[in-house]
């Protein structure tokens, strides 16, 4: 199985492929966008694509491609976020001057630049990729904030270890395939409770739209996990809403609340049904 993912070797991302589909074959892509297309191309049979971290709060550009692309959502991780700073053999951390990563890695990082206000944060296009390219073209007093597997696949020594202000850091992947497709993820637990993810717009926006949404929930005892709005770009401020509901779509209450849903909404999706995934707090 060849599982896609945005990144390059020794990316979250990728481990998240690999914690979704044991001994996967995976497909690194430069951005999201290639990774959808990927799969609905046939060139990958699956992605993993994350949606959410637990700091930072949604991605909001993979919500768009889950409503743009016809796909299908069949599982979901949850992966530890550990920031390593690295840079190549003969650094010292006292000699640091700059320090490569993604935007929300730097942000994640914002007490230890505090700390050493002589360091300068600078943006990269990817966690990995930041490592991987001060590999290959070194530079005296630059580093990289990865992940340790990065460091150990470009070469880089780590200066220090979980860098992040917040021990606590996680980033939620889902699973996506074809509608068509039988690729699976092959972990979890197959008895764990069900989480269904969708969308809707509603017929029209008026005061309490979102109350009597949440209604056809509430009314069934369905806990919503998540709910999130993003603007519809084919109507200018209208809004399209994205839920993680608890319950299998296709078996009540759940079934009849999105009964229900469809009369609100003049368009409602159903990515997929599956299990929940488990959050570890440990370490």
């Amino acid at each position: 199985m060849l599982v896609a993912y945005q990144g390059v070797p020794g990316a979250y991302s990728e481990k998240a492929a690999r914690a979704l589909f044991p001994g996967c074959r995976t497909l690194p892509c430069a951005t999201f966008a290639e990774v959808f297309a990927a799969v609905e191309s046939r060139r990958a049979d699956a992605a993993a694509v994350p949606v959410e971290n637990s700091l930072a709060g949604s991605i909001h550009e993979n919500y768009d491609h889950l409503a743009r692309h016809a796909l299908k959502v069949v599982g979901e991780t949850y992966v530890r976020v550990e920031h390593a700073l690295m840079a190549p053999k003969d650094a010292r951390l006292k000699d640091i001057r700059e320090v490569r990563s993604h935007p929300q890695a730097l942000a994640q990082c914002a007490g230890f630049f505090a700390a050493n206000k002589n360091v300068r944060p600078v943006t990269w296009y990817d966690t990995a990729g930041a490592a991987r390219d001060l590999a290959e073209s070194p530079e005296p007093g630059v580093a990289a904030i990865a992940s340790e597997a990065a460091a150990a696949i470009y070469g880089l020594r780590i200066l220090k270890r979980r860098l992040q202000d917040r021990r606590l850091n996680f980033t939620r992947f889902l699973a996506v395939t074809r509608g068509s497709s039988r690729a699976q993820p092959t972990t979890g637990d197959a008895k764990a409770p069900r989480k269904t993810s969708l969308t809707f717009i509603p017929l029209r926006n008026r005061p309490g739209v979102l109350h009597a949404v949440t209604g056809v929930f509430a009314s069934r005892g369905i806990d919503l996990t998540k709910i999130e709005s993003r603007p519809d770009p084919d109507n200018p401020f209208d809004y399209r809403f994205y839920l993680d509901a608890a319950g299998n779509a296709k078996e009540a209450p759940l079934k009849d609340a999105l009964a229900e849903l469809k009369k609100l909404s003049r368009e409602l999706r159903v990515f997929g049904s599956y299990p929940a995934g488990k959050l570890s707090k440990s370490k």
